[in-house]
């Protein structure tokens, strides 16, 4: 925790309130922005044949579900006094996840058996760009909340942005490679990566594996 982050057990109830705020003002952009994201990735992914794209935009839905959940999580009571309801969030988070990451393992094993091609999508590259700029600021922003607060579905869900950064970043390399030097099965592999990264944050979800200080 930075010096800028006064102790969680040394929180006026106005530092908290107004950490709550931000906490939940930023669940609110995160989630205007993950809705549409999930409707031009996947509009896109569809019409340029993008295994990967589809991929991200899928994901994108279940980081709405994440919002909406840290959101009700963020409207309760403080972690320290109902850890219970903390733990509910994490599990609804991890079963989301894990559904997703299911789901993609079997689409990119489709994708690569019956070596599907996918078209390129500019629209859909230029989105994602974007999408690596956004999400990294979300993340900064929520962890910065989240570790003040000691609120564990807030930090879990900085995470969870850090990661989406990093998945559009990936998919945006394999359709450039897609493109550029015709490796069609880079845009599957993209999809298959994305269900390894979100299964591992379903386990850890569940788990409970989201260490304040980490």
């Amino acid at each position: 925790m930075t010096a800028a982050e006064p102790p969680i057990a040394e929180l006026s109830e106005s530092q908290r309130h107004r950490l709550e705020t931000t906490g939940r003002r930023w669940e609110y952009a995160t989630t205007a922005w993950n809705v549409m994201e999930a409707t031009v990735s996947i509009v896109t992914g569809v019409l340029a044949a993008s295994l990967a794209l589809v991929a991200f935009g899928l994901d994108s839905t279940i980081e709405v579900f994440a919002s909406l959940v840290v959101l009700w999580h963020l409207r309760g009571a403080d972690e320290s006094t109902d850890p219970a309801r903390a733990r509910r969030a994490m599990r609804l988070l991890a079963i989301a996840f894990g559904l997703l990451g299911i789901y993609l393992v079997f689409d990119s094993i489709h994708g690569l058996a019956s070596h599907a091609e996918a078209r390129t999508s500019p629209l859909g590259m230029v989105f994602l760009a974007a999408t690596v700029v956004i999400m990294f600021i979300f993340a900064w922003v929520k962890r910065r909340a989240g570790l003040a607060l000691g609120n564990r579905p807030l930090i879990a869900n900085a995470r969870m942005a850090a990661i989406d950064g990093m998945l559009a970043a990936g998919i945006l390399l394999a359709l450039a490679l897609d493109a550029l030097l015709g490796w069609w099965w880079s845009d599957p592999l993209a999809a298959g990566v994305v269900a390894l990264i979100t299964l591992n944050e379903a386990r850890e979800l569940w788990s409970g594996e989201v260490d304040l200080l980490d």
